[in-house]
């Protein structure tokens, strides 16, 4: 190839997939000195001010939380950090006994599983609440609204996010307990209304009632708090990365990962036949 033309291909500007941003970050940056989060000096700053909660706050908006948003997101990573022996945990654990030397690899494992069945719903949650809104803002009520969220996710043949729990009926505790301090402590706002207004739409929808869990709770809060909605899902996937990794720290002094699956050899019968 002629050097004119390899110049010329080099200076090319190349086919990207996707719609590109600035090439710019607003979050982080690292010289020989230190650190510069945020706009603001790690060392000299934030380290031994902010807790943690206000630092992932920062990280996550660019802004320091109120003291409101600061106790509610604490709530709300406290409230999902742990459920005992759920998938995310049992596949985690399991992880682990495979490969022990990979600490990361389990947590991985684990929160690969947060998906809209298991722990990932906060983020659908987000997603009709927000849709609700749109609906009042353009004239509907709020009975109106939810009732007309609900039955066109329940027309798709979808579950309706945020409601109902196998264990916890006819009342999930966690979720009662968020909205009740968010009524207390005067930070409820229209979106925990609207999680209210869900409460019969979705039992006319679904022709029975469903208990309101604790995603449809944590997405209302957050939504009133000015978090990023379609950060949502970052809530409970950093609440339960802390979870996993004290089934991890157990799973060292307590292996129990072999032991759960041996008795999925036991529980599960094989129907399998040979072709013929």
């Amino acid at each position: 190839m002629p050097a004119a033309e390899r110049r010329a291909r080099e200076t090319e500007t190349p086919l990207l997939i996707g719609k590109p941003g600035p090439a710019k970050t607003a979050i982080a940056a690292a010289d020989a000195d230190g650190v510069n989060v945020r706009g603001r000096d790690l060392v000299a700053d934030l380290m031994g001010r902010l807790t943690f909660t206000e630092f992932f706050y920062l990280l996550m908006t660019g802004r320091e939380p109120t003291p409101e948003q600061r106790y509610f997101l604490d709530l709300l990573l406290v409230s999902i950090a742990e459920h005992g022996l759920v998938p995310t945990a049992i596949a985690a654990r399991m992880t682990y006994d495979a490969a022990p030397d990979s600490l990361q690899g389990a947590v991985a494992a684990g929160i690969l599983g947060a998906g809209p069945v298991v722990l990932g719903t906060a983020e659908l949650c987000g997603k009709a609440l927000t849709a609700a809104a749109a609906r009042i803002a353009d004239g509907a009520d709020p009975a109106k609204a939810t009732a007309a969220v609900a039955a066109e996710i329940h027309a798709r043949g979808d579950k309706m996010p945020g409601f109902g729990h196998p264990l916890h009926k006819p009342v999930d505790p966690r979720a009662d307990r968020i909205l009740t301090l968010a009524e207390e402590r005067g930070v409820a706002g229209r979106h925990v209304a609207l999680a209210h207004a869900f409460v019969p739409a979705v039992t006319a929808v679904w022709g029975r009632p469903l208990p309101m869990n604790v995603s449809m709770a944590i997405a209302a809060v957050l939504l009133d708090l000015d978090f990023p909605g379609a950060m949502i899902k970052a809530v409970p996937l950093l609440a339960r990365t802390a979870g996993l990794l004290a089934h991890l720290a157990e799973e060292q002094e307590r292996p129990i990962g072999f032991v759960m699956a041996s008795a999925a050899e036991d529980a599960i019968a094989y129907d399998g036949k040979k072709d013929r």
